[in-house]
C-alpha cells in the first residue's frame, strides 16, 4: 500500500474509534477517506473529528437532503522527483 494509503488507512481508524462509519479508497493521484456523519453530533466530538482530518491535505463536508453528511478528507500521493513531472511545459 502507497504511504498515503497507509496514512489514509490511519485516519479512518481514528475516526471509526470515534464512532463514524468510514470507508478508503485509492485513487490515481491521492487516497481517499469517507465517513458519514450521524444527525446528532457533540461539539466536543466535532473538534475531535476536526482534529483528525486536520492532518490531511484536503478535506471538506458534503452535506445533502437526501444522503445526509459525509465528511471527506484526501491525502495526496508522493508526486515524483526525477523525470517529467510538469508535462511538457514544465521548466527545470
Amino acid at each position: 500500500m502507497p504511504a498515503s494509503g497507509v496514512s489514509a488507512a490511519a485516519l479512518a481508524a481514528r475516526l471509526s474509534a470515534l464512532g463514524l462509519l468510514t470507508r478508503v479508497e485509492e485513487h490515481p493521484r491521492h487516497t481517499s477517506v469517507e465517513a458519514e456523519v450521524p444527525d446528532a453530533i457533540s461539539a466536543e466530538l466535532w473538534r475531535e473529528v476536526l482534529d483528525v482530518v486536520a492532518e490531511a491535505d484536503r478535506f471538506g463536508l458534503l452535506a445533502t437532503s437526501m444522503n445526509g453528511r459525509t465528511l471527506w478528507a484526501v491525502v495526496r500521493k508522493t508526486v515524483p522527483t526525477t523525470g517529467d513531472v510538469g508535462g511538457p511545459s514544465h521548466q527545470r
